[in-house]
């Protein structure tokens, strides 16, 4: 056979064969219009959508698909447009986080369910990224994936707002009084300008940024606006790419290797990047068979300087990032930290990929030499309070308080959390340590972003705008704070965290990367003979199936049966 062969392409177990099966399959789509010829001879390019209502990010989806299918019939292929899981962020309860694996299932079966020869995966809000290329890798197809694309800066009284940065500074600053109900009104409609993903360094761009360094999306992608013509063209060339793909059999492992993700976790430590992007990088590298580790994240005097001068850490917006030369900038200029001989779908390399990139602003995208600043964009914390692990943003934080000891102010949850922190009566001081329990992968249920707890009302009033708050939470990345994050094990599972009372010391030591829970091992132990793990949360389902088989942050936060790569048989068609 030649390589390029209509036998070789996986479809033609659906359409090329002999016999009533495939006579069944071209039958049913020629119902609908379609050649028979078009069955015959072309890669058919699954085009999978992760577009809703209630999905804003992505509303432009729909377009951006017809897109591709053009694209990918004009380099002679056949599309077919397969609807995914849609996780808008904001929408979606408990969070979007409890469903990544359900979208990462869904993609994967999409996939090997379906007569498709290799996919192009359109995405962005955050659990969408890795929910895509999580199935998709485990599908073992090729794939090109397209971000959503960041909307538009935003701009209020002359100022540039962030979203969910702006949100969380505006939302305190109302509850100290500081700005009225018709400004907090009028934020409300100025601060989202287009269609897109949020424009601050949050999670969406953290990890589109993070897909192009694994070289799984085209050079140059994650920076551009969602309402930028240049989006739709790149929608464009990826389509026709997949179709070359298709026939070379361009499969995930030739570009998710032990070098791409090395470059991933370097590109998040340059861009400040949400700490979201652990569990997602270790799920993800997990599902490619390369193992990552929270301990790959601490890198020494090999930590890229932190250069991308966005929010939160910084100052500017995604757009400004644009045009100050977009992502293929901002990889030249950290070129010294990266393997530039990492595969990418473009079909060059990723030093081949940034050759002739060049920055614009070295306002938005910082010389080496001149950071945002000195502060690390990630450290991981261990200790008698987190001996699996813990994360914190130090570049997102008050510098006073990354060595910080302080009496610990604990919620058992969430509820307990809403109806307490803004008690004029509660006991709480700035050097006060805010706890919250039974907010991660099992408690929570899905581990949701509730990690920057609230500063109490009575502090706001204070001028108190940061404090160290601990908790098994995440965090948006598009919010700020001393927050120690991801702690494990988790409260619900009978780690340390739930162990802590109120009047407890606590250590944090972020140069030192400890946290520590400063009480005798003797009260500890009697505590944990009294210690009970709460009450089962769901009987039945979807929840059910999650609380069974969800692991802990540091392993990513896969279902136990769907990490690692034991083969699946393709489907009996016959």
């Amino acid at each position: 056979m030649t390589l390029r062969d209509p036998k070789a392409l996986r479809s033609q177990r659906w359409f090329g064969v002999p016999g009533m099966r495939a006579f069944a399959h071209r039958s049913r789509l020629q119902q609908t219009g379609v050649r028979r010829e078009d069955l015959q001879g072309r890669p058919v390019i699954a085009v999978v959508n992760t577009w809703s209502d209630l999905s804003t990010c992505h509303s432009h989806l729909r377009e951006r698909a017809q897109t591709v299918k053009a694209a990918v019939i004009r380099a002679g292929g056949f599309p077919v447009e397969l609807p995914a899981l849609s996780l808008g962020e904001v929408m979606v309860k408990p969070t979007t986080m409890f469903y990544r694996n359900l979208l990462a299932l869904e993609v994967e079966e999409l996939l090997r369910s379906h007569p498709v020869d290799a996919a192009v995966l359109l995405g962005g809000c955050d659990k969408t990224t890795p929910g895509l290329i999580m199935g998709a890798t485990s599908a073992g197809l090729p794939f090109v994936y397209v971000p959503a694309g960041p909307t538009l800066n935003g701009n209020w009284r002359g100022e540039k707002i962030g979203t969910g940065t702006h949100t969380r500074k505006s939302f305190d600053a109302l509850r100290a009084g500081e700005i009225t109900e018709t400004q907090w009104a009028e934020l409300e409609t100025t601060m989202v300008r287009s269609v897109g993903t949020c424009n601050t360094m949050g999670t969406a761009s953290t990890l589109t940024i993070l897909a192009e360094a694994l070289g799984v999306s085209l050079p140059g992608s994650a920076s551009i606006p969602a309402a930028d013509s240049a989006h739709p063209r790149l929608a464009g060339a990826a389509g026709e790419r997949i179709v070359e793909m298709a026939w070379t059999g361009a499969t995930p492992g030739r570009f998710l290797t032990p070098a791409a993700f090395a470059n991933a976790v370097r590109v998040h430590h340059a861009i400040g990047g949400s700490t979201n992007a652990v569990i997602h990088l270790i799920a993800m590298a997990g599902r490619a068979g390369v193992k990552l580790t929270l301990d790959d994240f601490e890198l020494g005097d090999r930590t890229p300087p932190l250069v991308a001068d966005l929010m939160p850490a910084g100052r500017h917006l995604m757009e400004d990032l644009h045009f100050a030369g977009g992502t293929r900038a901002l990889f030249k200029r950290l070129a010294p930290f990266l393997d530039l001989s990492a595969a990418t779908v473009a079909g060059v390399t990723l030093g081949e990929a940034i050759a002739d990139a060049e920055v614009w602003s070295d306002e938005v995208i910082r010389p080496l030499d001149r950071p945002v600043t000195g502060e690390p964009g990630l450290a991981v914390l261990r200790g008698s309070l987190a001996p699996d692990g813990a994360v914190i943003k130090p570049s997102a934080a008050d510098p006073r308080l990354l060595v910080h000891r302080g009496r610990a102010v604990v919620f058992e949850d969430s509820a307990d959390m809403a109806a307490r922190i803004d008690d004029a009566a509660l006991e709480v001081e700035a050097d006060s340590v805010l706890v919250l329990k039974h907010a991660g992968p099992v408690g929570g249920p899905g581990m949701p972003e509730w990690g920057a707890l609230p500063i109490p009302r009575k502090l706001l009033a204070q001028g108190v705008r940061d404090m160290v708050r601990l908790s098994d939470a995440r965090m948006s990345g598009t919010h700020y704070g001393a927050c120690v994050l991801h702690i494990a094990p988790e409260a619900a599972v009978g780690g340390p965290l739930a162990l802590v009372r109120t009047g407890d010391e606590i250590s944090l030591d972020v140069p030192g990367r400890r946290l520590e829970l400063l009480v005798d091992d003797a009260e500890l132990a009697a505590r944990r003979a009294a210690w009970a793990p709460p009450p089962a949360r769901f009987a039945r389902g979807y929840g059910a199936l999650h609380a069974a088989h969800i692991q802990q942050a540091p392993q990513g936060c896969d279902f136990d049966f769907l990490a690692g790569i034991a083969p699946t048989a393709e489907p009996d068609i016959y």
